[in-house]
């Protein structure tokens, strides 16, 4: 099960679990209430036979996936990609990661421009909303292997906070208005 949890401001160190002791813990419908995030279990092990994942594609039109590594001998320029990554950021299209190995923390804003962490572990697919104030980091493994899927070809640009005037944010935050509502 996913782990998801406010934290507070800092950003002294990107890669601690948490700095509240204790976190307050948010389930998934929180969590989606919260932020229009989604999350999917797939099981590892089986995705491939078992149809969880194909169907999921085929109903959000995924048409395009890659996979991607992060660590140190995988990622060229690894300590300015992370500190990109972890630049707060929108993007106009879903971010869709389904982690197959490793683990690291997406952070996200709620409704009250609050961040909640969540942790990713194998197994777990998660969906970003476009338009959403985000980041990324790598926990102290300091490794992930992902799927990323996208509905046709790929747009990889992250905008940096503030981006409020873009289409995609004031869509998001319309979503956000009607309690994420399809």
């Amino acid at each position: 099960m996913v782990r998801a949890w406010y934290m507070d401001s800092s950003e002294d160190d990107q890669r601690l679990e948490h700095h509240r002791n204790p976190p307050h813990f948010l389930d998934l419908e929180e969590l989606f209430k919260m932020s229009g995030v989604e999350y999917f279990k797939m099981n590892i092990d089986t995705y491939n036979e078992d149809g969880e994942l194909a169907r999921l594609k085929k109903k959000r039109g995924y048409s395009y996936e890659d996979e991607i590594v992060c660590s140190k001998e995988c990622l060229q320029d690894y300590e300015g990609k992370l500190r990109s990554f972890f630049t707060e950021h929108l993007h106009t299209d879903e971010e869709i990661r389904f982690v197959l190995e490793g683990s690291g923390y997406f952070d996200v804003r709620d409704r009250s421009d609050q961040w909640i962490r969540v942790e990713v572990v194998p197994g777990d697919l998660i969906i970003i909303p476009r338009g959403i104030y985000h980041r990324f980091t790598l926990d102290t493994h300091n490794f992930i292997r992902a799927k990323r899927l996208f509905v046709g070809e790929p747009v990889w640009t992250p905008h940096n906070r503030p981006a409020d005037q873009m289409e995609c944010r004031k869509l998001y935050l319309e979503r956000m208005r009607k309690g994420f509502e399809e």
